[in-house]
């Protein structure tokens, strides 16, 4: 939800569950705003990549673009000092172990709740989410064989 004076903060996966009250027209409005600003910054290429800002607040952009899409978050407990577990399934969006100029997006949540048995089909709707809106995704599987995307802007030409 919108923090006076900081504007809408997409969901990162690592926050404490949201309220719905509300949330939605702010996403929409901030959803849109993307959008627009792509179309008045990009020239030809309209919406269909990111703009400018979205690859210097890559984690930002990408969040925004899968809560838009309707792709939920995980969530942490924000009352539990020890290590905030997590009290939510879905995705969590972070900078890339590999380096600069990627994100990683993981399916993660509770333990024993299923995460590592639904993220290849999680993970394949988190990228098509993307792919629409010019993101090039990569799924890898990592240590202890999770799957997880690589996010990275398209190649200039």
């Amino acid at each position: 939800m919108n923090t006076p004076g900081q504007g809408f903060e997409p969901a990162d996966g690592d926050g404490p569950a949201l309220s719905a009250a509300g949330r939605a027209a702010e996403l929409r409005t901030a959803y849109a705003g993307l959008l627009q600003i792509r179309r008045l910054v990009n020239g030809p290429s309209g919406a269909g990549v990111p703009a400018p800002w979205e690859l210097r607040l890559m984690p930002r952009a990408v969040a925004l673009v899968l809560e838009a899409a309707g792709l939920p978050p995980s969530a942490r407990d924000p009352q539990d000092p020890d290590g905030r577990p997590r009290t939510r399934t879905g995705y969590r969006v972070g900078p890339a172990a590999s380096g600069d100029g990627r994100v990683e997006v993981t399916w993660v949540g509770p333990a024993g709740g299923g995460a590592a048995e639904e993220e290849q089909e999680r993970l394949t709707a988190c990228a098509a989410a993307l792919e629409r809106l010019g993101w090039v995704c990569l799924l890898y599987r990592g240590p202890r064989r999770r799957r997880f995307l690589e996010v990275e802007p398209p190649p200039t030409p």
